[in-house]
């Protein structure tokens, strides 16, 4: 049976920059070069970061062979094991789970790089990938290098060339592969599989890309979202302006946003009263500074303009009473790569009685994604919201700036959930979520005619007892 592997090139692809630096200080824990830094490195690994490879510097990478010309290949291979877990922690998020994904599916892993085999075999162990496919010196009879290479200079041509012979000797099709780089030395090797993916690409890569339709990803983001200039994502752009005084038709009582993790995954989940709810929790966390990844129903994501921007802005599209399953596994998916993820467990905004309802009525999705990945569990009260945008508008209240409603947004602890019963958790969530909210919304108490009809969208014809009697986990 014929079959397939998953290539990786490392700099720029598997990690976000250079080894260099990590292999460099490793070199000299084993004496294999000065302490010292050579003047310019530090600048060259930079250039590096920035813009990829360049012909002059695989030049110059090219005769390291003859400059380690009589080095120990015990000591080099010893410098190799001090920058593995250097490295490993280095390795992209995204491009864990793309490994883990190719790994679960059969292929075979390959890593493909310029660095030396005796460098870079140690992290490719660590990461369980199966296959090195690097360059190699050559070694004389007392076990030092003799200044030559073993085969092919792996990069450029000679990276296809040394997987070509790999694969044709080891039975792989290189049709039915997949291969992940950055470098525009690179296209000769993703021409070469079935199944091309440009990562960070350099400038002249994201052309090539362009031309030839091949998927662009950036494996510090979930598929689909794009880097602006190749630098930050959306949502990072608009998070660095965003500032409650760009919306003075309202004033915002934030309290409570430490409690957002500065790293790791977590699950932050909030009741839904307007469709301003967005606008004020991204508001409260831009304080934390890192994006969310927010599960929204299909209708935004289907519309034209505002579709495809949600998404640039990191949503996961969800169609309610599908059943399907594949929102909460890109949600669980965000989670493992240690991203925030946001759910409002209501699903919608309730209408009508139900949404004075001081029992808050959720669906299962947090819960049992939850119970999938073991995030923890962050509550959000929203409080006001509907005073600038109520369900029966169309458009916010943008002329309220003479006398602007408070909106209240309170981050709580994470919530104590047992991760078994999703009816059990999702009960938790929603009490832990109204405990946050003022006094005034755990009471009962009758709406007025003028205060149901907010409540409505405009149109709407459905069953106001349907909404109370609603449970969790159903549509």
């Amino acid at each position: 049976m014929t079959q397939a592997a998953a290539i990786f090139d490392l700099d720029r692809t598997l990690i976000g920059g250079a080894s260099g630096p990590v292999i460099s200080h490793a070199l000299a824990e084993v004496g294999l070069r000065p302490e010292r830094h050579v003047p310019g490195e530090g600048l060259v690994f930079r250039v590096f970061d920035l813009i990829g490879e360049t012909w002059p510097t695989m030049v110059l990478t090219r005769q390291m062979a003859r400059l380690a010309k009589g080095w120990s290949q015990a000591d080099m291979q010893a410098a190799g094991e001090l920058a593995a877990d250097a490295l490993v922690a280095q390795v992209q998020p995204w491009a864990l789970l793309a490994l883990a994904e190719h790994r679960a599916e059969g292929r075979t892993l390959v890593l493909a790089t310029t660095t030396p085999a005796d460098l870079v075999t140690p992290l490719a162990e660590a990461l369980g990938i199966d296959v090195v496919v690097a360059t190699r010196y050559g070694v004389d009879a007392h076990g030092r290098y003799d200044g030559t290479i073993d085969g092919e200079f792996v990069w450029s041509h000679g990276k296809v060339a040394a997987v070509r012979t790999w694969a044709a000797e080891a039975g792989v099709s290189l049709d039915e592969s997949h291969a992940y780089s950055d470098s525009w030395y690179d296209q000769h090797l993703l021409a070469a599989v079935g199944h091309p993916t440009v990562v960070n690409p350099d400038p002249r890569m994201a052309v090539m890309a362009t031309l030839r339709r091949w998927p662009v990803v950036w494996f510090d983001l979930p598929p689909g979202i794009p880097k602006l200039a190749g630098l930050v994502e959306p949502q990072e752009a608009v998070m660095a302006i965003a500032r409650p005084e760009l919306f003075p038709y309202a004033r915002f009582d934030m309290s409570g946003w430490r409690n957002i993790p500065e790293d790791g995954a977590a699950i932050l989940v909030g009741n839904h009263r307007s469709y301003f709810d967005p606008i004020a929790i991204g508001l409260t966390i831009a304080q934390r500074g890192r994006p969310v990844r927010f599960l929204g129903k299909k209708e935004v994501f289907d519309a034209p303009v505002v579709g495809p921007l949600a998404r640039a802005m990191g949503g996961i599209r969800v169609e309610r009473g599908t059943g399907s399953e594949e929102p909460l596994r890109e949600a669980a998916r965000a989670l493992e790569a240690g991203e925030l993820v946001a759910i409002m467990p209501q699903g919608t905004i309730p209408r009508g009685p139900a949404f004075f309802d001081p029992v808050l009525k959720g669906r299962w999705g947090a819960a049992r994604l939850a119970a999938m990945t073991g995030a923890p569990v962050i509550p959000i009260g929203l409080w006001g919201t509907e005073r600038v945008w109520p369900r029966s508008a169309r458009l916010p209240n943008v002329l309220g700036v003479l006398d602007p409603p408070t909106i209240r947004i309170k981050v709580g602890r994470p919530v104590a959930i047992g991760r078994t019963d999703a009816d059990a958790d999702t009960e938790a969530i929603m009490a832990a979520i109204a405990e946050l909210l003022p006094p005034e919304a755990r009471e009962h108490r009758t709406p007025t005619p003028e205060e149901l009809a907010l409540s409505y969208p405009a149109g709407w014809s459905g069953d106001p007892e349907a909404e109370i009697e609603r449970r969790p986990g159903e549509d």
